[in-house]
């Protein structure tokens, strides 16, 4: 391969860091509260408020079942209010966060309900508040359940981050396009999809370490 070519790779491969960082980031610190009210407010947990549960469960549900390449296309005047433009790396962060946000949220969610309920049930008996039941009680049990969701999520939007590339999102996805398809150099096809395939690797085997470590089980 030609130096340029090398040049566009290593370009094309921090695009796609930053656009899954900011979109990993973006659905961790929204998606994490949102498993949370999913998970309290569901009926018979801790702060049970059903209309509440089954509002925020259909609104999830929605941008769940919306395919990743639809999305995209559908909140384009919402990327382009607030990035400025519909095209690159910057626009294609906003439907990435929207469409892992939903995702994290669920996966908490399930990573809650695994919680052993005599635990809470126990901390409520000894006069524990909602709060400190999810602070002491479910959240540090939960934990391993967390991370290792966090890690699937990470996995999703790199396959999802090469998919924006299609639409011209930036990143490895674009190169693989435009060089690999349209050039007809399937040399750089392979060589995208392998990097990808290192990429999930490194990103899987760190998400299980580190949830092996914070298991005190």
């Amino acid at each position: 391969m030609s130096s340029e070519l090398l040049s566009l790779f290593w370009d094309s491969f921090v695009e796609t860091l930053i656009m899954v960082g900011i979109a990993g980031g973006i659905a961790t610190a929204v998606g994490i509260p949102l498993g949370l009210i999913l998970s309290i407010t569901a009926p018979g947990n801790v702060l049970e408020r059903p209309l509440l549960n089954r509002t925020l469960g259909l609104l999830v549900n929605a941008v769940r079942s919306t395919p990743f390449i639809i999305l995209m296309v559908a909140i384009i005047p919402l990327t382009r209010l607030i990035t400025g433009t519909s095209i690159g790396t910057a626009a294609a962060v906003v439907p990435l966060a929207i469409a892992a946000i939903p995702f994290v949220g669920r996966l908490i969610e399930g990573a809650l309900r695994e919680v052993d309920a005599g635990l809470v049930e126990a901390a409520q008996a000894m006069g524990a508040t909602p709060l400190q039941v999810v602070r002491k009680v479910l959240v540090p049990e939960a934990l391993p359940g967390i991370i290792n969701g966090l890690t699937i999520m990470l996995v999703n939007l790199i396959g999802f981050s090469a998919m924006a590339g299609a639409v011209g999102g930036g990143g490895l996805g674009d190169l693989g396009i435009r060089y690999g398809y349209q050039r007809f150099m399937p040399e750089v096809m392979a060589m995208v999809v392998l990097i990808l395939i290192v990429v999930v690797q490194l990103v899987q085997t760190f998400g299980d370490v580190v949830a092996s470590r914070v298991d005190h089980r």
